[in-house]
């Protein structure tokens, strides 16, 4: 079955108060996606997100991020008061994170202290069902709050080596808070299944995104330090990251804990089975970033500045994928291998059965190291996922400016055609790449728009300016509806 999506992040739905959430805008976009004939919503990953904003650096892989919670379903419990809420359209274009945190949860206290939630008996069942990993994540976070959210390296070492006299004495002490974060969650979680069970309905099913690692100052290192490659003093000794390639000269220092994959594997792989089903439940189907972390990972001393003096490790392979699905069935996963892949990769994928990806950026683009044959749309496969670009790339109007003019000639040469617009041009190329083979056809909203650089996602290996698009309530028009709807029928993407 041939299908098509549409990539766009919670946080660049419109919305009345400075960020997407799960609110009637979201709703919206799914009635535009089905009218659309878009089968896939693709998101970015949904977890709660601390310095820099990337939603790859979470403080729990478990936990949502509150600013997605409705302010509108709040004060239609009478939890708040209509006056309570901020302004209409905050930064309408773009995400004021600093506006956020000193807002956003000042207002979810109050619905917490409005709500008595301790007696709500649905609350207390999800409290029961997720105490695995939520009783550790409030704790954890209810602790931060109180150290001026400190990473938790620098608690004192009762708290950092998890002394359980110790974390007693904060569960009594912190009872309240850890209540806060757990109601956090319970609103979270309960806004998101409605909104996926809304999208199911309407023929729409979503792809979720979970990065390979997980942040060092996150309740799951915290909890559960023997699975990660930390000394006796808890501290990193490698941290995560990419080698230097045609986009960064230094590589990309990403700083995440890795994993010891002798002990997942003598656990069975527990987390990871747990991991994996608790997204299958979020999700219809998971696309796992840096899938080629799991063949061989990237090493860098911890304390390192760049990524320059890393090292390749073996990762535990298909091993890893055959528990899990031993365990949960066949997954519905997208494997993120992108960039330069050896043979044991490709094996890596090609055992598991999983799709890969394809970006076209990379067909015309001597940055990338993978080079441009297995991103020319001849040689895709059926069971492949293609995309302009991801959120990690320039927008195709951006990239069209950065590339090199015989770059740009190549593809004109690849499209037969001397068009000199950039827009008319990527609607060609957005027509090529519906027209492959590939089994799914994913495109970034900021190319349906025909939005340049400032509209990117993210600019891999920076800090600042990343996350912050938004777009426009009457960006998604009926004109672009017809448009989208079109083109999918032509190529039977339906």
């Amino acid at each position: 079955m041939r299908t098509s999506g549409i990539l766009l992040p919670i946080t660049s739905l419109p919305s009345h108060y400075g960020i997407g959430c799960f609110d009637q805008e979201a709703y919206r976009f799914v009635d535009k996606l089905a009218a659309a004939k878009q089968t896939y919503w693709q998101i970015l990953p949904l977890g709660i997100t601390g310095y820099g904003d990337s939603p790859y650096q979470s403080f729990s892989t478990f936990a949502g991020n509150p600013y997605f919670i409705s302010l509108d379903a709040l004060v239609e419990k009478g939890w708040l008061a209509p006056e309570d809420l901020p302004a209409a359209d905050v930064h309408a274009d773009y995400v004021d994170y600093e506006y956020i945190y000193n807002h956003r949860y000042k207002l979810l206290e109050k619905a917490y202290q409005a709500s008595h939630i301790a007696d709500d008996e649905a609350f207390l069942a999800y409290c029961k069902d997720n105490a695995w990993w939520l009783d550790d994540y409030a704790l954890f976070m209810a602790i931060k709050a109180q150290y001026d959210d400190e990473s938790w390296l620098y608690w004192p070492n009762e708290l950092r080596l998890r002394n359980s006299d110790a974390l007693n004495a904060k569960r009594e002490e912190l009872a309240d808070t850890i209540c806060y974060h757990k109601f956090l969650q319970y609103m979270f979680w309960s806004q998101w299944y409605a909104l996926k069970d809304y999208a199911n309905k309407q023929g729409v099913k979503i792809i979720g995104d979970i990065p390979i690692y997980v942040a060092f100052d996150s309740s799951d290192v915290w909890g559960n330090p023997a699975l990660f490659q930390l000394d006796e003093d808890v501290k990193p000794t490698a941290v995560a990251g990419v080698p230097p390639d045609g986009f960064s000269a230094t590589g990309q220092l990403w700083g995440n804990p890795l994993y010891r994959w002798d002990e997942h594997k003598a656990t069975h792989y527990q987390w990871w089975i747990a991991r994996i089903a608790y997204c299958q439940k979020a999700y219809d189907v998971i696309r796992i970033d840096h899938f080629r972390g799991f063949d061989e990972y990237f090493s860098i001393p911890f304390g390192d500045e760049t990524a320059v003096n890393g090292h390749w490790e073996k990762g535990p392979g298909y091993d890893l994928f055959k528990a899990i699905e031993e365990a949960l069935g066949k997954l519905d996963v997208i494997a993120e291998d992108l960039g330069y892949l050896t043979d044991t990769v490709k094996q890596l994928v090609a055992d598991c059965g999983y799709p890969g990806m394809k970006l076209l950026q990379f067909a015309f683009d001597s940055r990338d190291s993978s080079g441009a044959n297995a991103y020319l749309p001849h040689n895709y496969t059926e069971n492949s996922v293609v995309y302009t670009g991801t959120h990690d790339n320039e927008t195709m109007m951006g990239w069209f400016e950065s590339i090199k003019p015989e770059e740009k000639q190549a593809l004109k040469d690849y499209l037969h055609t001397d068009e000199d617009d950039d827009a008319t041009l990527l609607d060609m190329c957005i027509e090529l790449i519906f027209s492959s083979v590939s089994k799914m056809c994913i495109v970034p909203m900021q190319d349906y728009l025909k939005l340049d650089n400032s509209a990117r996602m993210n600019q891999p290996n920076t800090l600042g300016n990343n996350w912050m698009w938004r777009m426009g309530k009457d960006d998604f028009s009926d004109e672009l509806i017809h448009h989208i709807r079109a083109l999918t029928e032509k190529y039977h993407r339906i």
